[in-house]
């Protein structure tokens, strides 16, 4: 944890300041510079004319040569600064774009406004920026059970994940993160294009996303209202969901709010058949998207105050 003092920088920088959408609009963020990186990688690798076990092996390099890559830029940059406790100010500043913290908040908040005003159309166009499932499908319930599983899955792959491997490793760490979970929003689908080219990226997220999930899932019981009924749901539930980690995120949050969360949804018109989360629980309303957002806000300063004393201890 020899750089968790840098990640609390990263985090309160962050917190007050975002991502600018003028500096976006100016030089991008460095996740669509990597974007692009793993767009051109797929673009030339992965060739639909090649058998599987071929565009297995191609996903895997490609993959693995991305974060290399990533990994070796952040060493290169955190080899050049100086020593002292400026060296951790400065890894702090470069990692900040690199915490989502305030931009998931934001993204959350603009769902339940609209919704709280009884705005199903704005509330709809809002959710449909954060997650991938038909909006129009979507009632007050829906929309409201989307942006709450958003919260909790997307506060332990855009904070807790890369913060924890920025407090290991450094700018190494935290680059090298970001391109994992890059490559798996990507190219780490089960699609006919992606299924084998992809299967590395998706195991590698896994595997980074292992110990992160599970943390933030006991961040948000540890500040949950209900504890008792956050921690059950959790070591319920949790694997019950399709995903070896954002089950416990959201299955913590679920029993932390009293609300179920997860089951059947509606992707490009298709239906998804996905087991219950508290299933015995009640349908979240707009009023749960707010209490959510009072719990993350709570874990993310819990897992600041954390940093900093373990930077100073």
């Amino acid at each position: 944890m020899g750089f968790a003092g840098a990640m609390a920088v990263a985090m309160a920088v962050d917190a007050l300041l975002g991502w600018p959408s003028w500096l976006f609009a100016r030089i991008g963020h460095p996740v669509t510079w990597l974007g692009r990186l793993i767009a051109a990688v797929d673009s030339a690798w992965n060739r639909s004319s090649d058998p599987p076990a071929l565009r297995r092996a191609a996903g895997t390099a490609g993959a693995l040569a991305v974060i290399a890559l990533a990994a070796a830029l952040g060493w290169a940059l955190q080899s050049l600064l100086i020593s002292g406790w400026m060296r951790l100010v400065l890894v702090g500043m470069l990692a900040w774009p690199l915490v989502a913290l305030r931009s998931l908040h934001d993204h959350v908040a603009a769902v339940a406004i609209p919704l709280l005003a009884g705005d199903i159309a704005a509330a709809r166009e809002a959710v449909s920026r954060i997650v991938g499932r038909d909006p129009a499908a979507l009632d007050q319930a829906g929309i409201a059970r989307a942006a709450i599983e958003s919260l909790a899955e997307n506060a332990s792959d855009g904070i807790v994940a890369p913060v924890l491997w920025g407090a290991l490793f450094g700018l190494p760490g935290i680059l090298g993160y970001k391109a994992i979970n890059t490559l798996d929003s990507m190219i780490g689908h089960r699609t006919e294009r992606h299924e084998a080219f992809g299967w590395a990226a998706a195991r590698i997220d896994d595997v980074a996303n292992f110990i992160p999930a599970r943390l933030t899932g006991f961040l948000f019981v540890l500040l949950a209202p209900r504890r008792s009924k956050a921690l059950s749901c959790m070591t319920r539930d949790a694997r019950r969901h399709r995903s070896p980690n954002a089950g416990w995120p959201e299955a913590a949050m679920a029993g932390a709010l009293g609300v179920r969360l997860s089951g059947p949804r509606i992707y490009h018109g298709s239906i998804t058949s996905e087991p219950w989360l508290n299933e015995a629980a009640r349908d979240p309303l707009a009023a749960d998207i707010v209490h959510g957002l009072t719990i993350y806000r709570r874990a993310m300063v819990l897992l600041a105050g954390v940093l900093a004393i373990l930077a100073f201890a």
